[in-house]
């Protein structure tokens, strides 16, 4: 099985709502498997969203004991690049992103991940970048 690269959106889902609805349980089932099977990967710009915004110091103390399971990936000067070309392509076309996302994009694509994610907004860039993102269900 291909590695992924797990998005905010979908770590959100899974970790702060406490009952699902079925397709959100989709999601988490397949979070689950990706984590049992050791395909996820985490970066730090994710790493950071996760953490953010965790207010009681007992919870972002025991989150981050949790996401420390996971290897932190550098990101390097070509993943950089990669992503400014990939922001520069979709607005080209007219199409809008944060840089986290092209970042996210330029990584798996440097790294031959495919992208697990509930933002939409991949769906677009997709359509200019030679982007993979994870088929769940």
């Amino acid at each position: 099985m291909k590695r992924v690269l797990v998005d905010t959106s979908v770590w959100s889902l899974a970790l702060r709502k406490k009952e699902w609805t079925k397709e959100e349980q989709l999601v988490v089932d397949h979070l689950s498997k990706l984590i049992r099977n050791l395909n996820v990967v985490l970066i730090g710009p994710i790493r950071q969203e996760i953490l953010s915004g965790i207010s009681q110091k007992e919870k972002f103390d025991l989150l981050k004991e949790k996401l420390s399971i996971f290897e932190d990936h550098a990101i390097d000067m070509h993943d950089y690049e990669l992503a400014a070309e990939f922001y520069n392509e979709c607005r080209h076309h007219g199409i809008q992103g944060s840089h986290i996302d092209y970042l996210l994009c330029a990584f798996a694509v440097n790294h031959d991940l495919t992208i697990f994610t509930l933002d939409k907004d991949f769906q677009n860039y997709k359509e200019y970048l030679n982007i993979q993102l994870e088929n769940f269900v």
